[in-house]
């Protein structure tokens, strides 16, 4: 794992702890510079990265040159997932990507992806709408500081792609748990929030 530290970064381990054991193949979307990728190469047997961003796949090949069971694919994931086999995947994970997306569509696709009995794991932000959302705000930034500090400061890469989230905390919510029946949701304290969902279906 790198030694830089990000808000996406501090997740990394949540990801990782969820990936199922013996996974085949796993499948970051919007990886960037690949450094989760790299992390899931030691958690499956193949990882492979996308992200639409030319630069950061480019970044991300050259860091990850040593690796023989990690792969990039510079695309859209829409253009990606159409082409996609139904059932590749034991695990998929993206972080701060999907409010890049369209919501549904990405979810129904990396749904279609993922093997009976596979993993999905997304962290993600959303907007604040309510009294509640700004109170966890205020209440995030001393335990932000306090990493920050401890990490020697917030490490972000200067060439990756930034969009506010359109969707609520509570439209996330409702809506993967439409999509996704079964999906725990859970709100992160550094601004961000927690999908998981298991693929009925044997393994």
């Amino acid at each position: 794992m790198s030694e830089q530290w990000n808000h996406n970064a501090h997740y990394h381990p949540l990801v990782l702890d969820s990936v199922p054991e013996g996974c085949d193949a796993a499948l970051d979307v919007g990886c960037g510079d690949g450094t989760l990728v790299r992390a899931l190469a030691s958690r499956a047997k193949r990882a492979t990265g996308i992200d639409r961003s030319r630069t950061m796949i480019r970044q991300a090949r050259r860091a990850s040159a040593e690796y023989d069971n990690v792969s990039y694919v510079d695309s859209d994931f829409v253009d990606f997932a159409a082409k996609a086999r139904d059932g590749s995947y034991g695990f998929i994970s993206s972080v701060a990507a999907l409010h890049h997306m369209d919501f549904d569509s990405t979810l129904n696709a990396m749904g279609r992806m993922l093997a009976p009995g596979g993993r999905l794991v997304l962290v993600g932000l959303a907007r604040h709408h309510t009294p509640l959302d700004w109170a966890r705000d205020i209440a995030a930034i001393p335990v932000h500081r306090f990493l920050a500090r401890r990490h020697g400061g917030v490490a972000e890469p200067p060439e990756a792609p930034v969009k506010d989230p359109a969707m609520t905390w509570d439209e996330v919510r409702q809506g993967a748990q439409r999509l996704l029946p079964g999906v725990q949701y859970r709100r992160l304290l550094l601004w961000r929030y927690a999908l998981t969902w298991d693929k009925p279906g044997r393994a």
